[in-house]
């Protein structure tokens, strides 16, 4: 640029910039954030306002320049330098001129749809002279508001539920009995923004590859858990949490990425929905679309042969050892959205991506993004990790019966149940408080010609690319070498049925009152010899106790029933409830075996325990920066203790995550905290409280208050 500099005396220099972050903020719905500088998403015009020595004459020399990390070069397309005198440059910013007046001089900046995010730092150059301004780094986001943003959502209400909603819910718990886990994400929350910055520059990504959010939800996958790379959070499944804090004891996201902020060191320890809490947060912080998944009865397909074995011995009971693949009761991932410009037309929309560390993809523990359309449609040659997430949906279920012979195990297939996995996938439904079931957007209808052809096509391609089978497999134990589409089982030519039910509610504390019924449907006399188990197992399907079981010969005719009762004493497995660290389920199993014929029949269930309410007392309004009191109220109403009982309160907005020592609670007794809050921000908020102790490792609960003016 060559411009007449001017009279002696008269050189352009800018004394001052406001950044106009009120305004700018609210309109790129960047005003939640905890943070002093100025926050943007990419594609949509922003105004700054420049102050200057004298007034702005077309022949100045005036450069906006924008630069993004260490050694920021226009050739990299990492420094952008704009004058609102000339064309826009070829990297597709644009800054024009909106009014000249006196000293001051409004600008708008458009930075393109397809800019790397990031920090930005901006200085404005005028001829000889450069104007660092004080908090003069700004924030770029990616913007689901723009529709030349690859991450562009239509939908408001979506837009809203997705990027700006800072709570929401985790669903946990079993296919059987579904309950909801409040969470609160806290993208907005102080030093969230610097920690997810922190984490982009930590994964090596190139600056230009910061535009793509494939990339970018990918490199995030990975650096949520701490293998490889020394992400944000310990994954730990074996049930000792001394040197940390229980994943069982987190709320939210924010304290932990507050942590590892500040400390640069892995967050002790997590499991499967505390990853997927915090990848939520660091996606909907970064501006891209992310809703927590949780999949019930998901397979852990360990060899990508679509098939899960469950080993059992002649009580029923399960045998975990004897395979590396599980079925966890649970699974959270996420869901980004994004228009997929790297995979063939129609495979754009939600994504699924994983942090928790399962397997690892290309050298690391990360997962994703994988077109959810793919899924669905057995497209699993597609990147990313199509194969691993397809199995973890659609496995089927190898039942088999482990015997001593001659002091070796012998091993007869007793059935292979098809749709038993993936089940109930389960999102927070858009601006409700409530479960949204999305399995059709994963899978066809069970048992439909379009599943059938998915299924097919699925197999054959991950049929193409299996590898031998891992040598760590004991030979003793059968397995499948080829990959086999098993058609759904022909019903038990005897018209066989199991069902296991409760007949009281499944209490800590009370005997676990379980029943196993026998139905037959088809004529004559049979007789038939069942055994049934219960076991207590931690969400990923580890038995952590065998209870007790039942072993009887029924006989039945045609088109009739036997209910077979299965009674465990509390003290049973009350010490094992005190003992293990993780919250523990109840697994029932039972085999049922036609004399005579080959017909076997198989059924598991898992239920979770039902713990007493904590109740929530706060006004339903309060006032901004004014007190107000909240009260937690518990009362134990089971027929034990509960030890070393902690509450805690966490409230974005309202109040800072803390810890409350309750001690022991003896039976019948009642607890009341309170704390005083002081909202430092308007609208609904939330308050969410856990009660844990030695025996129950977790009881939630919610409340909403609006603050106002």
């Amino acid at each position: 640029m060559s411009f007449n500099i001017g009279f002696p005396g008269t050189d352009l220099k800018v004394t001052g910039i406001d950044f106009l972050k009120s305004q700018n903020c609210r309109l790129h719905h960047t005003d939640a954030y905890n943070i002093k500088n100025l926050v943007v998403r990419r594609g949509q015009p922003f105004q700054l306002q420049l102050n200057c020595s004298r007034e702005l004459r077309p022949t100045d020399k005036l450069a906006l320049r924008f630069g993004i990390g260490e050694n920021p070069m226009k050739i990299r397309g990492t420094l952008m330098s704009l004058n609102p005198m000339r064309q826009p440059d070829f990297s597709g910013w644009k800054v024009s001129i909106v009014k000249n007046s006196g000293q001051q001089c409004l600008l708008s900046v458009i930075s393109s749809p397809w800019a790397p995010v990031g920090k930005y730092t901006l200085n404005v150059k005028t001829g000889s002279d450069t104007y660092k301004p004080e908090m003069g780094d700004i924030y770029l986001l990616f913007n689901p508001w723009c529709e030349d943003d690859v991450v562009f959502m239509a939908d408001e209400a979506r837009r809203n539920e997705y990027v700006l909603n800072d709570t929401g819910y985790i669903y946990v718990g079993s296919a059987y009995n579904i309950y909801n886990k409040p969470w609160n994400f806290g993208q907005f929350e102080e030093y969230i923004l610097d920690a997810c910055m922190y984490l982009m520059d930590k994964s090596g990504l190139k600056l230009s590859s910061r535009r793509d959010p494939v990339l970018v939800s990918r490199a995030m996958s990975a650096l949520v858990n701490a293998n490889d790379d020394n992400g944000v959070v310990m994954g730990n499944w074996a049930g000792d949490y001394s040197n940390g804090t229980s994943p069982m004891d987190w709320i939210g996201s924010v304290a932990i990425l507050q942590q590892y902020y500040k400390t640069q060191k892995p967050v002790c320890f997590g499991q499967c929905w505390v990853f997927a809490g915090v990848l939520t947060t660091v996606m909907r912080c970064l501006g891209i679309p992310c809703r927590c998944v949780s999949n019930f009865n998901s397979a852990h397909d360990t060899d990508e042969n679509l098939r899960v074995d469950i080993y059992l011995n002649e009580y029923g009971e399960k045998l975990t050892s004897m395979s590396l693949d599980s079925v966890w009761n649970f699974h959270v991932w996420n869901d980004v959205w994004m228009r997929r410009l790297d995979l063939p037309a129609g495979f754009s929309g939600w994504q699924a991506i994983d942090a928790t560390p399962q397997e690892q993809s290309q050298g690391m523990f990360q997962c994703g993004p994988c077109s959810v359309k793919a899924v669905k449609e057995g497209d699993v040659y597609l990147p990313f990790d199509g194969k691993f997430v397809y199995a973890e949906v659609n496995a089927d279920k190898v039942y088999w019966l482990v015997k001593k012979v001659n002091g070796k195990d012998k091993f007869t297939r007793i059935s292979t149940e098809t749709e038993g996995i993936g089940v109930k996938i389960s999102t927070k439904a858009v601006g409700e408080d409530r479960r949204e079931d999305i399995t059709s957007q994963y899978k066809f209808p069970e048992g439909s010609e379009e599943e059938r052809e998915s299924m097919e096509k699925a197999c054959s391609f991950i049929r193409s690319s299996r590898m031998a089978t891992h040598a760590r497999f004991a030979a003793a134990v059968p397995r499948l070498l080829s990959l086999d589409i098993h058609p759904p089982e022909p019903l038990p030519k005897t018209g066989l049925h199991l069902e296991i039910t409760n007949k009281a509610a499944l209490h800590p504390g009370n005997p676990l009152e379980l029943a196993i019924t026998v139905k037959t449907s088809t004529p004559g006399k049979q007789v038939i010899n069942l055994v049934g188990s219960c076991q207590l197992q931690s969400y990923t399907g580890k038995v952590e106790a065998s209870l007790g079981y039942v072993k009887e010969t029924v006989e039945l005719k045609g088109g009739s029933e036997t209910q077979i009762p299965l009674i465990i004493g509390a003290d049973t497995y009350m010490k094992t409830l005190a003992s293990v660290e993780d919250e523990v389920l109840v697994h029932v199993t039972a085999i049922a075996e036609v004399q005579g014929t080959d017909d076997k029949l198989t059924k598991e269930i898992t239920m979770p325990f039902e713990y007493p309410p904590i109740t929530v007392q706060m006004p339903e309004t309060a006032k901004l920066n004014e007190e107000f009191t909240c009260a937690f109220i518990f009362k134990n109403k089971l027929n034990m203790p509960l030890d070393n009982c902690k509450l805690l309160v966490e409230g974005l907005g309202i109040f800072k995550m803390t810890t409350f020592d309750q001690g022991d609670i003896q039976p019948g007794r009642i607890i009341k905290s309170e704390v005083i809050c002081t909202p430092t921000r308007l609208g609904e908020k939330k308050m969410v409280a856990k009660l844990t102790s030695a025996q129950l490792k977790g009881i939630s609960a919610e409340k909403k208050i609006t603050i106002t003016n």
